[in-house]
């Protein structure tokens, strides 16, 4: 289907400052910086993840272990296979322990919480932290489920016709936020 850009919200200058405020944010928050784990939710949330860890070891000169999580198998609204019979599924990598962790969620958009209560249910299947916060870059609204995020980015109203679209230059080759909306084709009627 195709979309069109409905707004352009943010640019690679916006990302970094934003970034920046979150990683000050994360700071003030957390008195033991040693204690804190990031876990980057697949795909984008693992590159914001890595954003977050180097602007931290920038400012504190302290290095943040990162992992990335793959929430496919927890999910409730996905079956985890593809149009072909082949599954979706890809493998966390989290190389460390998440008990007694102060562990930092990160994900690109929070819209419906459903990936971020899938991830909470990954996480406690390999440990028990101290605490999980939550930093996404966008909030978009429409949550189904009772979850708010301790870091936001942006919040964004949007429709739930429109779309939200977070761009980063390591997978994307630009960074940048969009809104965006699906065209409708319309179906000329044939002449008699």
């Amino acid at each position: 289907m195709k979309e069109k850009i409905k707004a352009g919200i943010m640019d690679a200058p916006k990302i970094r400052r934003v970034l920046y405020r979150m990683a000050t944010e994360i700071l003030e928050r957390n008195r033991n910086i040693k204690n804190l784990v990031i876990v980057g939710i697949r795909t984008r949330g693992v590159y914001l993840a890595r954003r977050i860890a180097k602007l931290i070891r920038e400012m504190e000169g302290v290095d943040i272990p990162v992992g990335i999580m793959d929430i496919t198998q927890y999910r409730d609204d996905v079956s985890g296979i593809d149009g072909e019979g082949k599954s979706l599924k890809k493998m966390s990598e989290i190389p460390f322990a998440v008990a007694k962790k102060d562990v930092l969620l990160v994900d690109d958009v929070l819209f419906t919480g459903r990936t971020i209560r899938a991830a909470m249910d990954s996480l406690f299947d390999i440990g028990r932290p101290r605490t999980i916060q939550l930093l996404v870059f966008v909030d978009r609204g429409h949550r189904e489920l009772p979850i708010r995020a301790d870091y936001v980015g942006k919040s964004l109203p949007t429709s739930r016709r429109e779309r939200v679209q977070v761009h980063l230059s390591e997978i994307d080759k630009i960074d940048d936020v969009l809104i965006t909306e699906p065209v409708e084709l319309r179906v000329r009627p044939k002449a008699k």
